[in-house]
């Protein structure tokens, strides 16, 4: 793969989210691309793959297309003549990438661990906190609501249809992901990142309650 291939792969990806506001834009794209590079420099592998599936994640996510087999991916892929075993390692990366509650898988290839690893990445922090909010307003959750208590330890089905808080999202999900990064790159990144989060919670909770 040359140059040129990821720059079209990025304008595809851009045509793919214009006007999103969802937290899944260009731009967390561009995020999840530029962290797996930093941590494939880091811990090996093959950084083409690594791009071109980095960038390519999201392109075929089940909560923006519906279960569509990759059909975004493929279609880029085919344009550039990508061949196919390459494809298919990509398409098999890009599959294991997503949370999916208790049944969560952990990638069966270096590539794939640092992908998921970046996106999971992209999904703490300040970022990640701007990305829970914005995402459910999205989909018209609300913020918080006391005595709405998260719902822990969720199937694949359970998760993907749960409409909890924007809230309640940090402790089903973001406050998980630390521990669940695969490579020392990224378990090192994550600690400072799922420590803001845990201040900024105690934050919002003191300002709810009028303490603060």
């Amino acid at each position: 793969m040359d140059e040129g291939t990821f720059d079209r792969a990025k304008e595809f990806v851009r045509g793919l989210f214009e006007g999103d506001s969802s937290g899944h834009d260009f731009y967390h794209t561009m995020r999840v691309h530029d962290l797996a590079r930093t941590i494939c420099r880091q811990e090996g592998g093959d950084e083409d793959i690594v791009r071109l599936a980095a960038l390519l994640h999201d392109a075929d996510d089940r909560k923006l297309f519906g279960d569509n087999g990759f059909q975004n991916a493929r279609s880029f892929m085919d344009s550039e003549h990508i061949d196919v075993e390459d494809q298919l390692y990509i398409c098999e990366i890009i599959s294991q990438i997503s949370f999916k509650g208790k049944d969560s898988v952990v990638p069966t290839t270096l590539e794939g661990k640092i992908v998921q690893d970046a996106d999971r990445m992209d999904a703490i922090g300040a970022i990640g906190i701007a990305r829970a909010f914005a995402y459910g307003g999205s989909k018209g959750r609300a913020m918080y609501i006391p005595g709405d208590d998260p719902k822990l330890g969720m199937s694949e089905k359970e998760y993907f249809s749960n409409q909890g808080t924007s809230i309640n999202h940090f402790y089903e999900k973001l406050l998980l992901l630390k521990d669940m990064m695969n490579t020392e790159t990224a378990k090192r990144m994550a600690q400072s990142r799922h420590d803001y989060m845990v201040g900024y919670l105690d934050e919002f909770m003191s300002e709810w309650q009028g303490k603060a």
